[in-house]
């Protein structure tokens, strides 16, 4: 029963913030830690030695009753300082009483473990423990147990001792921060917790004032007493002569409504400083007062319109304790929820909210001088350009974590990437056997990168050591800035593989990193042949820019000149040629890129690749496309095929020629095309079948009559390579650019090998004078110097030559 009503009573209390700032940024972790500096957590350790732990049972109850004390200490020390010269017998046994217990504190503190402001552990080391108390309050301590009434009896009643008392003042800061606290315990109405501290402040100043305004009076000699404020004072009928002779309460009062009246500066005039002492102590007073009366106004103003940091502090930790009772929260999850809501409350100088005003330019200018050198020695992103750093830092966000938490689980989903600025944590990885793997996370250190780059559950647990700050960024966020800034990502990777010793079992997930290696190679394959299929040629510059191979293939084997090729970019293609790409190169179908240009009839295209050196011999199923090719007779497309070296005697999966094909439908022209290019009339298929064979079984006289009369006549290689390169063309009499009044109509003509034999020819049938040198331009005005360069089907323009027959 004690144990839940303990429970209870840790749950409702609230540890306080200490109010000072540093502006370092260098120091804001360490202030934040100093701020957490009072534990709710201990044990009993030692020894030898006894350790008390600061949550212990009768050590909060020791700590109320020294709160009484400290009430008493500070309120009587003024008053023994103005009204006693030395104290009566039974107050003197009271003060002796209370000191012995301060002394008693003294010792218990050298006792009472603490929590380190840098790792918030709790520190129970005896040593540890002595220092840092030697080092705070202790002189103060100790100089305020003295018995400074004996020691000014002692020494002879010199009044310099007397102002020693002062000291003891020291335990006033015992008090408010137990007001402070009060503040922030939701069970006690906070305008009333508030109210009373406002009150303590204004009647303790007051009483300290009252106590010095009675000493000034009584430091002058009995004779000169009617020179002081007191000893000249008449009120109604009543004068204060011989006022030493007057009851303690009656001058304690009066000296108290000096002090207030003069506090409140709206004094009748009765009571008012006599000599020049007085009178400088009640400038110096009355200028206090006016700080004072702006701190007591400002605060009530404050509790009027409500709204303070410490009252949305106390309305959240209320609701969140309704929210852990309503669901029967465990006790481990009660305290981290705390926790992080007293950390949140301490360090919210540091969040973000505080510049949401700002523009996001300057917030991202921001961000990166306070994490960009974090990041920079991250081992994860060493290699990484610039720019990607850049980006990073703009869009991380900072945490805190208290010691014992745990961040990530292992086997979890995880959607967040962490980076270790200050503090220490534990990666620890639970293998089949049952046996646990621990490495430390020290700082510079990342975590969850290989569960977010892998897509796979988290593969260890990650724990806190120490207080630790972290920066935080999301897996969307992370994902987004890869899919721009990929070579940067496939670095990343490496730098995973080397791996980086925080990394736990690295090798255990080698493969997994290979395959999302493999899988982004090729995504951006995928995206560079997008590229070039859309002949987005401004996209496919950024992308080899930025890193990526026009050389990579696809899951097809297909090159981005594949894709160009096959949908006729021709300025896409001509960029591609210069970057390298193999033109040659097959595709799994067997597909080169000048066969993906032939296939779709983009013969500019297929000239280019063809004058590139772009062969089809390496194509892996030829004989197929012809005889299919052949089968729905498409002439131009075996035409093409023929032209740019085909093999005319390829086979399909029956060993049939597309000469087979077409003497069994019975195709004259193509046959005559295949045979002329060279296909071999004796060439027999499975079943043992030539295509003389077939053109008799097809009946076709005329076809017959061909087949046979190729067994009998073979063209010698010489004609056969002229059949193959045959190509024909258009030729009009007028520029390209003509208006339609002035055209005329062209002649179709065979391609020669020879570009004078080509105007001759063209000068002939469109009978043109011979007086005059002509030239041949192409469709877009450009002069054609090299047959070889004219394409199949291309419509070319004869038109004087103007700078021949100028000079002639």
């Amino acid at each position: 029963m004690v144990a839940k009503e303990m429970e209870a009573e840790i749950e409702y209390q609230l540890e306080e913030v200490n109010e000072g700032m540093k502006e370092s940024r260098g120091s804001r972790f360490n202030l934040i830690a100093g701020q957490l500096g009072i534990g709710v957590l201990g044990r009993r350790s030692g020894r030898e030695t006894l350790i008390i732990a600061p949550d212990n049972r009768w050590y909060r109850q020791w700590t109320k009753l020294i709160v009484v004390l400290a009430v008493y200490s500070s309120v009587f020390t003024p008053f023994e300082f103005g009204f006693f010269r030395g104290l009566p017998e039974n107050l003197f046994l009271l003060d002796v009483a209370g000191q012995i217990a301060f002394l008693i504190d003294i010792v218990v503190k050298f006792l009472l473990a603490y929590r380190d402001p840098h790792t918030y552990r709790i520190v129970s080391n005896p040593a540890s423990i002595a220092i840092r108390y030697l080092k705070s309050g202790f002189v103060f301590d100790f100089l305020a147990c003295l018995p400074w009434d004996a020691i000014y009896k002692a020494c002879n009643r010199k009044e310099e001792v007397r102002y020693l008392l002062w000291i003891r003042l020291v335990r006033v800061v015992k008090v408010t921060q137990f007001l402070t606290k009060m503040e922030k315990d939701i069970r006690i109405n906070y305008l009333f917790t508030r109210i009373v501290k406002l009150i303590f402040v204004e009647l303790y100043c007051t009483h300290t004032a009252a106590c010095i305004f009675y000493y000034l009076a009584t430091t002058l000699p009995a004779s000169m007493e009617g020179h002081t404020w007191i000893g000249s004072l008449k009120l109604g009928d009543y004068s204060f002569e011989n006022f030493r002779d007057i009851d303690l309460s009656k001058r304690y009062l009066t000296s108290l409504y000096f002090s207030i009246v003069t506090m409140a500066t709206v004094g009748y005039g009765d009571i008012h400083a006599v000599n020049p002492r007085e009178m400088l102590f009640v400038m110096i007073y009355v200028s206090l007062d006016m700080i004072l009366g702006a701190y007591l106004i400002g605060n009530m103003t404050a509790l009027i319109v409500k709204g303070s940091k410490t009252e949305k502090f106390r309305d959240k930790m209320k609701d969140l304790i309704k929210y852990m009772n309503r669901n029967k929260l465990d006790k481990d999850i009660r305290e981290q929820i705390k926790g992080h809501v007293r950390l949140q409350y301490e360090s919210s100088y540091t969040e973000a909210s505080v510049l949401q005003d700002i523009p996001a330019s300057i917030r991202a200018k921001i961000s990166q001088s306070l994490y960009k050198p974090y990041i920079e020695d991250v081992p994860l992103f060493s290699g990484c350009s610039a720019e990607f750093i850049d980006q990073i830092a703009i869009r991380l966000h900072e945490e805190f974590f208290l010691p014992g938490e745990v961040i990530m689980e292992q086997g979890n989903a995880v959607d967040q990437l962490y980076f270790v600025c200050h503090g220490v944590l534990e990666g620890v990885a639970i293998g089949e056997d049952g046996t646990e793997t621990i490495v430390p996370l020290e700082p510079n250190s990342s975590f969850g990168e290989i569960a977010i780059l892998c897509n796979i559950p988290q593969p260890f647990t990650v724990r806190v050591c120490e207080l630790c700050r972290l920066l935080r960024i999301d897996k969307q966020l992370f994902t987004n800035i890869l899919e721009i800034y990929f070579v940067d990502g496939r670095t990343i990777l490496s730098n995973l593989l080397e791996g980086n010793e925080n990394n736990i079992k690295i090798k255990q997930f080698e493969s997994d990193i290979n395959l999302h290696i493999t899988k982004q190679e090729s995504e951006l394959s995928l995206r560079v042949n997008s590229a070039a299929f859309h002949n987005d040629l401004n996209h496919l510059k950024s992308l080899i820019k930025a890193g990526a191979d026009p050389k990579k293939t696809d899951y097809d084997g297909r090159s981005p000149l594949h894709l160009a090729a096959s949908r006729g970019h021709e300025d896409m293609t001509s960029f591609l040629i210069q970057e390298g790409v193999d033109i040659n190169l097959s595709d799994k179908f067997g597909n080169t890129a000048l066969y993906e240009a032939i296939k779709n009839g983009h013969d500019r295209v297929a000239s280019m690749l063809y004058r590139e050196g772009g062969r089809l011999s390496s194509v892996g199923n030829g004989g197929v496309d012809l005889c299919m090719a052949v089968a729905k007779g498409n002439v131009e497309l075996l035409r093409r095929m023929l032209v740019y070296g085909m093999d005319p005697n390829g086979r399909d999966y029956d060993q049939r020629t597309a000469l087979h094909i077409a003497a069994a439908e019975g195709l004259h022209f193509m046959a005559n095309m295949l045979l002329s290019a060279g296909a071999s009339p004796a060439s027999v298929d499975r079943w043992g079948n030539t295509p003389l064979e077939e053109a008799r079984r097809c009946g076709s006289k005329s076809l017959i009559t061909l087949l046979e009369g190729a067994e009998s006549n073979q063209l010698t290689p010489g004609e056969l390579q002229g059949h193959i390169n045959q190509r024909r063309c258009t030729v009009f009499p007028f520029h390209p650019w003509d208006p339609k009044d002035k055209r005329k109509e062209g002649v179709m003509l065979w391609v020669p090998n020879i570009m004078e034999d080509l105007i001759k020819s063209s000068m002939e049938q469109l009978q043109c004078s011979t007086a005059s040198s002509y030239i041949i331009l192409s469709e877009d005005g450009a002069r054609i110097h090299d047959a070889e360069m004219i394409v199949h089907d291309q419509r070319l323009y004869l038109i004087p030559d103007a700078n021949k027959n100028t000079v002639e």
